[in-house]
C-alpha cells in the first residue's frame, strides 16, 4: 500500500484539472491512497505558508507530485511559499526516498514551463526524492500521450482557460506512472 501526494496552486482551474487527471492515473493503480491538496491563499500569512498539518501529513508519504502554473517563467508565489515552510524537513532529510514529480501550465506553447519543472525536480532534489519524468517522448509509442515533448514531467497549454484533452491525457498517464513506480519501489 502507498500513499502518493498531489499538492497544487490553480488560479484559473487548469492545474486543477491536471490535478484532477493524476489523481485519476494514481487511483488506477491498486493499494494507492491519493492525498489532493490546493494551496490557497489563506494558507498564507505574511508571505509564509502555515498549514503545519499538511507538512506533516506529507512526511508519511511515498511520493509527493507537485504542481503550479507557470507564472514569469517559474512557480506561482503559492507554491513557492509552500516549497519554503519545507525547509526544516531539509535539514533532517524527511522527505529523502520518496518518490517526486510535477506538472505545469501555460498560456505560450513555449512559455518557459520546462523552467517551472527544473524548479520542481531541484527542489524534490535537495529534499533527497527521486524525480520522475515522462517516459514516452511526443509522436512515439502507442502511448499517444506529452503532445509538447518534455520528458521532465506534464506541461500543458492552454489559450482558452480550459486544459487540453492531450494534457489531461499526459497528467492521467503520469498519475499511471508513479503509482506503478511506488507500487514497486516501496
Amino acid at each position: 500500500m502507498s500513499t502518493i501526494a498531489v499538492i497544487y496552486f490553480s488560479q484559473t482551474g487548469v492545474t486543477q484539472a491536471l490535478a484532477q487527471s493524476i489523481r485519476q492515473g494514481l487511483e488506477y493503480q491498486p493499494h494507492t491512497t491519493v492525498i489532493c491538496h490546493a494551496l490557497e491563499g489563506r494558507e498564507i500569512l505574511n508571505g509564509r505558508f502555515i498549514n503545519m498539518a499538511l507538512i506533516e501529513r506529507l512526511r508519511h508519504c511515498d511520493g509527493i507530485i507537485f504542481g503550479s502554473p507557470t507564472y514569469m517563467g517559474g512557480v506561482a508565489a503559492q507554491f513557492k511559499a509552500f516549497a519554503d515552510a519545507t525547509s526544516e524537513l531539509w535539514c533532517e532529510q524527511q522527505w529523502a526516498g520518496k518518490l517526486a514529480a510535477g506538472f505545469t501550465c501555460g498560456s505560450n506553447l513555449n512559455g518557459d514551463q520546462s523552467m517551472t519543472l527544473q524548479y520542481m525536480s531541484t527542489f524534490a532534489s535537495q529534499h533527497g526524492m527521486l524525480w520522475v519524468g515522462l517516459d514516452t517522448p511526443r509522436g512515439f509509442g502507442s502511448h499517444g500521450v506529452n503532445r509538447l515533448g518534455c520528458q521532465m514531467g506534464v506541461t500543458a497549454c492552454t489559450t482558452t482557460g480550459k486544459a487540453d484533452s492531450a494534457d489531461l491525457d499526459t497528467a492521467r498517464y503520469l498519475g499511471q506512472r508513479v503509482a506503478r513506480l511506488a507500487s514497486c519501489y516501496i
